[in-house]
């Protein structure tokens, strides 16, 4: 929507430390998922780490409170931007962030105690932090779905309407996003 960007903020935790050979998986997935995520329509952008090179970080990584230090002090989450809801769907389930969904054994079960992420409009050009990432993540956990802090299963347009994701576009351009990745580089 004009004027909005949706934030999605997205949180798991390992069932080891993140150093457990167990995690190679996710580790070696990592940044061809990430090159697809940001190649993918709709995508505006994301937060880095702070102490990874490349892209910057929102300001200082923290977690919600559902996180459980499992002794390496850190957890798989991210902050991105996105142009609407559908786009986001087709990357975060449609795409090659899908195949690493498909490593569930190696993260916490989240269903029961935390949702895995959070939707929310911001105004256009603004850039959420970690902090204000969280926050929202736990207005969700604790309140359920609303016009702050949402799910594509029980979305909200910036006015704070209820509304019900468009599926069928989602999968054009889950499609349309595919297509992309098949290209040569030089031709994208």
């Amino acid at each position: 929507m004009f004027g909005h960007w949706l934030a999605l903020y997205t949180f798991a935790q390992f069932r080891t430390r993140a150093d457990d050979p167990s995690n190679d998986a996710f580790f070696a997935n990592e940044p061809a998922v990430w090159a697809a995520m940001e190649r993918a329509e709709g995508f505006i952008a994301r937060s880095g780490y702070e102490d990874e090179p490349g892209t910057q970080s929102w300001g200082e990584q923290v977690f919600p409170k559902y996180w459980v230090d499992n002794g390496d002090g850190w957890a798989p989450s991210t902050i991105s931007l996105w142009q609407d809801l559908e786009s986001a769907l087709a990357a975060v389930y449609r795409g090659p962030h899908a195949e690493i969904l498909r490593l569930g054994h190696l993260f916490v079960k989240d269903a029961e105690d935390y949702p895995a992420y959070a939707l929310w409009w911001v105004p256009e050009n603004h850039q959420p932090d970690w902090t204000e990432a969280v926050e929202h993540h736990e207005l969700l956990g604790d309140n359920g779905p609303c016009p702050a802090a949402f799910t594509f299963k029980v979305a909200f347009d910036p006015r704070g309407h209820e509304l019900i994701v468009d599926g069928t576009r989602s999968k054009e351009i889950a499609e349309r996003n595919r297509l992309r990745a098949d290209l040569p580089k030089a031709v994208q």
